[in-house]
């Protein structure tokens, strides 16, 4: 019950007449507690076993006993009946955590460690409140908001959250801080969370976010890194540093790309992209000798993640007499491969289990409410629509996304439209329809037999062209079309209005596509359209450098119409020539990429020739009131300058998406891409027939020092493994250059494809060296051929 407030005198009498004294003279000064968790963030920074300090340290400031039940004690103005307070020792700390406070860079950074408590009592039963001190971030890079309450009524999601991790997580840590010996690994919860009735009335004072706000969600974009990998991050300013990928915790899904990572060693989060974070395989090359020489932090993040590695791969270190000899049985036992398991040792335990297969799918969809499985497994845990028919698609079938437009060299999907699965497919007979449904699929979903039954029909009109023929639960969307690019919306591009969106052209409505291409090089893009097995009925080239066009008029056997200089093309050229579906172009980007030190930037030199694309796509742009499709691509260089890049932005109004030919070639070739082309944002997804590896692009007899190389420029020490590296290339015992037909392979290209007009090794090399991943090309074309006519 509430009191009238005491003045501090006789608070402090009456507290000395009912035999409190004792509780005085035991407790802790404020400027104690100070003294004491900066010896504590001190020690907890060292490897040396030093837990008998810790552990001293730890329990005075823990220290305390429940008070005395008082019979009655008189007030100033009346009686207090008889009250106790019961408190109960919670040994780990809740998973919540504060806010996030501060961006730099791409990485959002936490304020605290998660699960942080006061004493052993935690904030709620403190009748003292007092901030959490500050926790800094590495070496130096401070970040500090005002403290939250913590959230404890979202019991349900903190054992989501446990449960996600690995099993083998149960054990006692030898430090004395729960979560000091192995980062986001010990996540015991309290057995019991109910709190007093005077507990929950001093802590509704403080901004207790709601169980909404702390749920938690997996990561279903496609991009990796799921919950519970060991992965390295880079942040700015740090070496690669060891992290957990942890559970999304947000009323929000997380933004496409984007990952939660706790950091071994301090205990810190980030939201951080997932192009900054590596496979902890890559442990030999993310490894940094002068930090773990260095910084005392580091050789704790290291030592914990391998411990953790170590318990998932089941190896044991017990020959190890201390601490240093044990981790450096680790580190041989890294940098050796992680042998015997492999990388795969260490992997999460799947945490997905198929509740309904697709053998009971065929017994429990009888009913019309397809919506509530997954049209590719039978799954009931339905994460998002299915594009193209009515239903659903679950978390694990998010595949659908890399191999929805992948083709295979006849010209057909690689996959069932339905499900992008299935081992024996029918195609369809219709002209210029790409599609294939699978057995499975039709015998399910649309009746038992389907498939023997439309085998032997030649020829046969699949359910996209003629959607009167769905049966069953096979429901074709009327808005199909359309779905299909929501289903690949650009998230990223917020602060720019979403392009203009054009349905699916009907197969017997598709015409021959016209091309326009701007510094077209060896003709990269018609390569990729023909071997896609699309009717190009005319492509205009715009090239000036006399080796190129020879490339591409002798291999292409003159069905490129090669023009001059861009700057001479007006929008008289252009009606006579048009109209045109296709922009495709990259312009130079000598002047542009920060390796330059003599750069001019976008305004200046060969920069400017990106304003001549920009005037080539004004004028071409098709008008409001004209439904016809036109699609659009710009390239150029990741290493540009921030307000070269924004400007770009800020012109084609649009957002570029990142995308490296390293994933699906055996050299690294990072590009921005700019475009209206469907499907641009989904994943790189490498194919059956792409080498990505180099020994499988070099010549007989030849043997790859490294699987993947560095990006290849018009330079010839660009082949060198560094600025003064070794040559990737092993022959008759000595290094060696790469060959240009391995060269040619390495981008994509047919064997022997610049080998034309008497050019010598270093003119292909300068043709190749600006040219386009082919690879690449084919992923960002694929999705065209819903809109024209193909062979």
């Amino acid at each position: 019950m509430p009191c009238p407030p005491l003045e501090a005198q006789k608070v402090f009498t009456q507290a000395v007449v009912n035999g409190d004294s004792a509780q005085l003279t035991d407790s802790l000064t404020e400027s104690e507690l100070d003294s004491i968790q900066e010896l504590d963030l001190t020690n907890d920074s060292t490897l040396s076993d030093n837990s008998g300090v810790n552990g001293a340290v730890r329990k005075k400031k823990s220290k305390g006993r429940p008070r005395k039940s008082l019979s009655e004690v008189n007030y100033v103005n009346g009686p207090v009946k008889p009250c106790t307070v019961r408190l109960q020792k919670i040994f780990n700390g809740s998973n919540n955590e504060d806010s996030t406070v501060f961006v730099e860079d791409d990485v959002v950074w936490t304020n605290t460690t998660e699960g942080t408590i006061r004493g052993i009592y935690g904030w709620e039963s403190s009748l003292r409140q007092k901030p959490q001190a500050r926790t800094v971030f590495q070496a130096g890079a401070g970040v500090w908001a005002k403290p939250q309450a913590l959230d404890n009524g979202s019991k349900k999601d903190q054992e989501s959250e446990a449960a996600s991790l690995p099993n083998n997580q149960n054990h006692s840590s030898a430090s004395p801080s729960p979560r000091s010996a192995k980062k986001g690994v010990d996540y015991q919860l309290p057995k019991n969370q109910n709190q007093s009735s005077s507990s929950s009335m001093s802590s509704s004072s403080m901004s207790s976010p709601s169980p909404k706000s702390a749920k938690k969600g997996d990561y279903q974009d496609g991009k990796g890194f799921l919950t519970g990998e060991l992965v390295w991050g880079k942040v700015k300013g740090f070496s690669w540093w060891p992290g957990l990928v942890v559970l999304w915790k947000s009323s929000k899904p997380p933004a496409i790309s984007m990952r939660r990572v706790e950091w071994f060693g301090d205990g810190m989060f980030s939201e951080i992209f997932a192009e900054r974070l590596l496979h902890f395989a890559a442990f030999t090359k993310c490894f940094c000798k002068n930090s773990y020489a260095s910084l005392p932090t580091y050789k704790d993040a290291i030592y914990q993640v391998l411990e953790l590695a170590g318990e998932r791969c089941e190896k044991s270190f017990q020959k190890a007499v201390n601490k240093e000899e044990e981790l450096k049985l680790m580190l041989d036992w890294a940098h050796g491969g992680f042998l015997p398991t492999g990388p795969d040792g260490f992997a999460p335990p799947p945490a997905y289990s198929h509740c309904t297969t697709r053998k009971t799918l065929n017994n429990t969809m009888h009913s019309p409410v397809t919506s509530e499985f997954c049209l590719s497994c039978g799954s009931p845990d339905t994460h998002t629509f299915h594009p193209l028919f009515v239903g659903s698609l679950c978390q694990k079938c998010k595949n659908f996304i890399e191999t929805l437009y992948r083709y295979d060299e006849d010209g057909y999907q690689s996959y069932c439209t339905v499900c992008c699965g299935g081992l024996e497919v029918i195609l369809c007979g219709n002209a210029s329809c790409c599609r294939c449904f699978c057995k499975d699929c039709l015998n399910i979903l649309v009746g038992e037999g389907t498939f023997d039954k439309l085998k032997d029909v030649d020829p046969w009109s699949c359910f996209m062209c003629l959607p009167s023929q769905c049966n069953g639960n096979l429901k074709l969307r009327p808005d199909w079309s359309v779905r299909v690019q929501e289903f690949f919306v650009n998230n990223s591009a917020l602060e720019f209005e979403p392009h203009r969106v054009y349905p699916s052209i009907p197969a017997n409505q598709r015409r021959p596509i016209r091309v326009l291409s701007l510094f077209d090089g060896i003709a990269t893009g018609y390569l990729v359209l023909k071997d896609l097995g699309f009717i190009v009925k005319r492509y205009i080239a715009s090239e000036i450098c006399e080796d190129s066009i020879a490339v591409g008029m002798i291999k292409h056997e003159g069905k490129i119409e090669h023009i001059n200089d861009v700057r001479t093309i007006t929008r008289k050229h252009l009606a006579e020539w048009g109209p045109f579906d296709l922009l495709i172009g990259g312009s130079p980007c000598n002047d542009l990429a920060c390796v330059n030190p003599a750069r001019k930037g976008l305004f200046e030199g060969t920069g400017r020739l990106f304003f001549e694309y920009y005037r080539m796509l004004t004028m071409m742009r098709p008008k409001e009131d004209d439904n016809r499709p036109f699609f659009w691509l710009f390239e150029n260089v990741v290493a540009m300058s921030a307000h070269d890049k924004a400007d770009i932005c800020r012109f084609l109004e649009c957002n570029p998406i990142l995308i490296d030919a390293v994933k699906v070639s055996p050299a690294h070739r990072a590009r921005y891409f700019w475009g209206n082309l469907p499907g641009m944002n989904r994943p790189l997804a490498t194919s059956l027939d792409d080498k990505v590896d180099l020994q499988d692009c070099l010549e007989l007899g030849r043997k790859a020092k490294y699987n993947k190389v560095r990006t290849i420029t018009t330079k010839s020490n660009s082949i060198r493994q560094g600025k003064m590296g070794p040559l990737p290339v092993e022959f008759n015992g000595k290094e060696d250059y790469l060959w240009c037909t391995e060269m040619e392979k390495i981008f994509g290209f047919p064997k022997h494809y610049t080998d034309v007009n008497n050019m010598g090794r270093s003119q292909r090399q300068k043709v190749l060296g600006r040219s386009w991943s082919v690879p690449v090309i084919r992923h960002l074309f694929a999705p065209l051929k819903d809109y024209f006519a193909c062979e």
